[in-house]
């Protein structure tokens, strides 16, 4: 079955990939933060993808829509952990989803990785997806000074692991 776009859903529709396009490494960091392994990461944006497109038509405040994409990448990675889909595997994926090539240190980012889960998600989408504390709370459900607390600790606990290596 085709689906045929009216101007205005075809507009919808191409603001709706624009965005996803631009924002899908952010998602998929957001995503990998907060789940054991990158096909999990990759399960979760796929799911806010699909997600975010059902619900984009409501969407109130365009100028939020990162933050928002976040939102919904997060409740996915939480309830993909909740159904505890834990499945082991053997050859976990090198390259990050979306094509995008990294520009971050890899050294740098497995240690964040081995950060607690808490304290992954804010370092981040503070450090390396240029969010906001208050952005930061309300993606993922907390208090601002809640996000400010978990940014100290995890920066405590960043040097700690760097000095070790």
């Amino acid at each position: 079955m085709e689906m045929i776009l009216t101007p205005a859903a075809s507009d919808l529709h191409a603001r709706f990939c624009a965005a996803v396009t631009e924002h899908k490494l952010a998602m998929y960091r957001a995503a990998r933060a907060l789940s054991d392994c990158d096909a999990d990461a990759e399960d979760a944006v796929s799911e806010a993808i699909l997600r975010a497109w059902q619900a984009f038509p409501r969407l109130r405040d365009y100028a939020a829509i990162k933050g928002w994409l976040i939102r919904i990448t997060v409740n996915c990675a939480h309830e993909h952990r909740r159904k505890g889909a834990r499945v082991t595997y053997m050859d976990d994926l090198t390259a990050v989803a979306g094509g995008k090539s990294d520009t971050y240190d890899s050294g740098l980012w497995d240690t964040v990785c081995r950060l607690p889960m808490d304290f992954r998600a804010v370092t981040v989408l503070y450090y390396f997806e240029d969010m906001t504390t208050a952005e930061i709370a309300k993606a993922l459900g907390v208090r601002e000074g809640t996000v400010r607390s978990r940014l100290a600790r995890a920066r405590d606990r960043l040097r700690t692991l760097l000095e070790e290596e």
